[in-house]
């Protein structure tokens, strides 16, 4: 007798059957997406005035950045992320295997942290330019060229070091698991290594590496600590300008409808460029990919071509980081001494630090509470999509629908939670004036629980995605061995599922945990009057151009962002052994 599970997996598209499980599923799916049909639904409201404003003075300048950002980062990434994993997975040379998980380490920064730190490098006081006119006897910036690193260049180099990681990862797979029999048989064929790459590895790798480049482009969109503090106007710059500095929230609504037609593009442009193609390999078969030797100059140039990455996505803005922080405990210092010989300002100086340190940990706090909270909620909602569609596989598309949220902008999200929560928020208030005489003032808009909404609508595909794999790594015949037993579906989830996914949980819950750590927009429009996080403290520091006080928060979200490195890092190394 078959059980209730395989009977729905031999049917894909049955229709709902309408138990728990399925209503839970529903319900969430459309909680999670109410934000997008928000912001779709203001494209059918009439304000011509204003976006006949802003077409003809600001939207073709986003529009153009945009692109621009899209279409620097994605070659960027691209070639960076395609060219080093082709090194490490097929070729020999000197520290291949400390490469493999060190090209990683840039997804530990995010790249509003880079255009800080290379910003106090670069600037025209920056410790190189001012080596360079010591050295040239260079007096005024009329003497000499140098790039401007806050321009849109600039921007495209920042987030092409911290996101050609997607590529990298999905590309490598790619290339690790391709038949080693279709390689050898290019060698045979007399191709040299970049022939053999060109021909064979980079076509049959095309689907993943397409996968990572979408990946890296929207969060390209997403961005908009880089472009804000580089001052190049995007559409997420536009949107946060026109909601908060003019006010008009249908316009920015609108421009928020614009930017995720960008995404929904993106997403079709690259379903499409994969429409009717077929890529079919045995990759068990030749597990052992065969790798080329590489000469000693070759080798070099690959050393070197992986160095490059991990000098400029990490290791020089972490150490700018340490040496800001450094500079800022020596100015405590030198004030502390300056005030033992000025008694009068020594309690003034010690209450600054003070106020210093208390507010580093109060931001902290926040942004723990936060991480924590929504990361236990994610985890929670995708145990329950998750064991859902296991049961019900007909309910896939609700899980869809509810993972939808990765793919949008926070800065559109936040604007897709903001409409429907004020209105909801002066729908009680003028009843409750008109009632009772007393206003109930905002109940939900700007409040955790509506930052932490946004969060899980932004994040949720993550947490969901690591329990799912893990979910599905589990045998259908433990299901209905419970059932033989009497066990019913919690029961089992609980006494079966949950022990044998535990590491899916836990790689889930950190996941979304530093996501929340590093996430900028959505925070930056939905938090609480004065509740910050490390992010917006970074921010705001950066903003005001008091990069020495921003190091400490700053260095905080990278060592944070560091675990899920280590994470990915342990897993390849256990795909590797397997």
């Amino acid at each position: 007798m078959r059980s209730p599970l395989s009977q729905s997996s031999t049917n894909r598209f049955s229709l709902p059957h309408w138990d728990g499980w399925t209503v839970s599923t529903l319900l969430i799916a459309f909680l999670l997406s109410l934000p997008l049909w928000v912001v779709l639904s203001s494209t059918f409201v009439d304000a011509r005035s204003i976006w006949q404003h802003l077409a003809t003075t600001v939207l073709g300048t986003y529009v153009g950045n945009s692109l621009g950002l899209m279409l620097g980062v994605g070659m960027g990434t691209a070639f960076i992320g395609v060219g080093t994993a082709w090194l490490v997975t097929l070729c020999y040379f000197p520290g291949r295997r400390l490469f493999e998980s060190a090209l990683l380490l840039p997804l530990a920064a995010p790249a509003y942290i880079l255009a800080y730190t290379y910003t106090e490098l670069l600037e025209y006081y920056g410790p190189i330019q001012t080596q360079l006119r010591q050295w040239f006897g260079w007096e005024t910036v009329q003497d000499y060229w140098f790039p401007n690193v806050r321009s849109l260049p600039g921007a495209i180099v920042m987030l092409t070091l911290v996101l050609y990681p997607y590529v990298y990862l999905l590309a490598r797979s790619a290339f690790l698991t391709q038949s080693s029999s279709l390689l050898e048989a290019s060698r045979n064929l007399g191709c040299n290594p970049w022939r053999s790459f060109r021909m064979v590895a980079l076509p049959l790798a095309r689907p993943a590496i397409v996968a990572g480049l979408s990946l890296a482009l929207m969060e390209t969109l997403n961005d908009f600590g880089t472009v804000e503090f580089f001052s190049v106007p995007t559409f997420t710059t536009g949107i946060y300008r026109t909601w908060f500095n003019m006010g008009e929230r249908l316009a920015a609504s609108q421009l928020a409808a614009l930017l995720l037609l960008f995404i929904f593009g993106l997403i079709a442009l690259e379903r499409l460029s994969r429409q009717q193609q077929r890529y079919f390999q045995n990759a068990r078969q030749g597990r052992t990919v065969p790798r080329y030797v590489l000469s000693r100059w070759h080798s070099l140039l690959a050393i070197v071509a992986c160095v490059l990455p991990i000098l400029l996505g990490f290791l020089v803005p972490a150490g700018v980081l340490v040496q800001l922080m450094g500079f800022g405990n020596s100015a405590a210092g030198a004030d502390s001494r300056a005030d033992a010989d000025f008694p009068s300002a020594a309690g003034s100086s010690e209450a600054i630090v003070q106020n210093t340190s208390n507010s580093f940990w109060e931001f902290a706090r926040h942004s723990l509470l936060l991480s924590l909270l929504t990361a236990a909620i994610a985890v929670l909602l995708a145990i329950i999509l998750a064991y859902g569609q296991r049961l019900r596989p007909a309910n896939r598309w609700a899980t869809q629908v509810a993972t939808l949220g990765y793919a949008v902008p926070g800065a559109v999200i936040a604007v897709g939670i903001l409409v429907p929560l004020g209105q909801f928020d002066n729908t009680v208030d003028a009843w409750s004036r008109s009632t009772f005489g007393v206003s109930t003032g905002l109940l939900l808009s700007g409040t955790i629980a509506a930052l932490v909404f946004a969060y899980l609508v932004r994040f949720l595909a993550v947490g969901f995605g690591a329990v799912e794999s893990s979910l599905e790594r589990v045998k259908p015949s433990l299901d209905d061995a419970a059932r033989c037993l009497g066990c019913g579906t919690v029961s089992t989830l609980k006494k079966i599922h949950l022990p044998l996914v535990r590491g899916g949980l836990l790689t889930g819950l950190i996941l979304v945990f530093v996501d929340v750590m590093k996430e900028l927009p959505a925070t930056l429009i939905v938090r609480p009057f004065n509740f910050d996080t490390l992010a917006i403290r970074v921010y705001n520091l950066a903003s005001d151009e008091r990069l020495a006080e921003a190091a400490a928060p700053a260095l905080a979200i990278v060592v944070v962002g560091l675990l899920p490195v280590v994470l990915l890092s342990w897993q390849m190394v256990q795909g590797d052994q397997h």
